[in-house]
């Protein structure tokens, strides 16, 4: 096995999916970790950077004040399951609201969240960012934030057409989806 030297290269190797015969469900009850499932393809999850953990930690504590202070429903960390038709992904951050809360707490949601963030990594490739945003909105999610950190961004996706991109002078809204939360966009990045 050659050994190269650029580490860039090799991260994006390693994180290339896997093709698997596992099914869906197969996956769900298996114990491992690390991966996504996606079209029988097992994707590998970048391990987070602390960059990545203080922008998601920033986001999480101010949202899930204001969902635990108006009784929205509940805000999920990234080590959460979402059913999505034939995908099981693990948003950074998802809300969903009382309404939709599924009954079964005790395995993955069947139920897309209502709001999904992901935090874009360093190895992160950006088709696969949007495939990912384009998956959560066919699934129902109605609201998708992607987290840019060099470019201290948020894009916002409400479908396949409205797209807006936020810098650190905008305010990030929850809008019609986490009613009444506001925030800057700079807040993320402190």
């Amino acid at each position: 096995m050659d050994i190269l030297k650029n580490g860039s290269e090799q991260a994006a190797i390693s994180l290339a999916p896997i093709e698997t015969d596992m099914t869906l469900d197969e996956f769900c009850e298996s114990d491992l970790e690390g991966y996504e499932y996606v079209k029988g393809k097992l994707i590998p999850m970048a391990p987070p950077t602390m960059e990545h953990g203080e922008i998601s930690m920033n986001l999480s504590f101010l949202l899930s004040l204001h969902v635990r202070e108006n009784q929205l429903g509940r805000v999920y960390p990234a080590d959460t399951d979402f059913k999505l038709g034939d995908r099981l992904v693990k948003p950074d951050i998802a809300f969903v609201s009382t309404a939709r809360l599924p009954e079964n707490k005790r395995q993955a949601s069947p139920v897309a969240p209502d709001l999904a963030v992901e935090v874009v990594s360093p190895s992160d490739i950006q088709y696969r960012v949007a495939e990912k945003a384009f998956a959560y909105l066919d699934a129902g999610t109605r609201l998708v934030w992607v987290v840019e950190p060099v470019g201290k961004t948020v894009t916002v996706y409400r479908s396949k057409t409205d797209i807006k991109t936020l810098t650190s002078n905008d305010t990030l809204s929850g809008e019609d989806v986490v009613e009444g939360f506001t925030c800057q966009v700079a807040e993320l990045f402190e």
